[in-house]
């Protein structure tokens, strides 16, 4: 049983990136009945068959044609291009960092590697006017379309999520519930590790409790 959008009213979504993550959202969010603006680094033209598929609610766009249409925004593309990302375009926005590290992918970074900074960190010091908050990387992405259930399921699966501001938490809360998961609001930036690759929360489904549980037994990992 898919859920039923209870919290976020209709409104307009950015997304930059339309692989697994950003098709998937994209897809649930028009169901949803959000307008959706979609973009890859190859051109609206590359999405015509994507948004004929998603319907009047989604058009295709530039990343800072995504950027300027969004409430809000969803960056969801290969973590080695986030200083692609447009930056005047979405200050004083809330952001929606969907990435994880994946070195064999990103090329080794020594900020990562060393502990001092994180994922969404470097995309927040990139976005110093936004309010980047992570959210949907530690699911796959066709779970988003299968695992969702109503409110008050028993042992509805959970989502995390953290950020440096409330409002930003709040509002990936809502959109997790809207989607069908319980959420774990866990810290700020400096925190999010702690969901992402080779850790306990990451991709395996969980209740809240269990995410609760993973989220603590979280252990950083350095490159030598």
């Amino acid at each position: 049983m898919q859920p039923s959008m209870t919290n976020i009213a209709p409104t307009r979504i950015g997304i930059i990136g339309a692989g697994n993550i950003g098709g998937t959202l994209a897809r649930r969010l028009v169901e949803l009945g959000h307008h959706v603006t979609i973009a890859n680094s190859r051109g609206p033209e590359t999405l015509a068959e994507l948004v004929a598929e998603l319907g009047p609610n989604a058009t295709a766009g530039t990343p800072t044609e995504a950027a300027e249409a969004g409430e809000f925004v969803i960056v969801t593309v290969p973590l080695k291009a986030y200083r692609d990302i447009p930056v005047e375009p979405l200050a004083g926005k809330i952001v929606i960092d969907t990435n994880n590290y994946y070195w064999e992918r990103d090329g080794r970074i020594a900020e990562l590697d060393s502990g001092q900074a994180t994922v969404s960190g470097l995309l927040q010091a990139h976005l110093p006017e936004s309010k980047v908050v992570k959210g949907f990387n530690n699911i796959a992405a066709a779970a988003i379309l299968t695992d969702g259930t109503p409110t008050g399921t028993p042992g509805r699966r959970a989502l995390s999520t953290a950020s440096d501001f409330d409002d930003a938490a709040e509002l990936v809360t809502a959109l997790f519930d809207d989607l069908g998961f319980d959420s774990v609001v866990f810290g700020p930036l400096a925190e999010s590790w702690r969901a992402e690759r080779d850790q306990p929360a990451y991709v395996t489904p969980q209740n809240r409790e269990e995410l609760v549980a993973n989220l603590a037994r979280a252990e950083r990992l350095l490159a030598a």
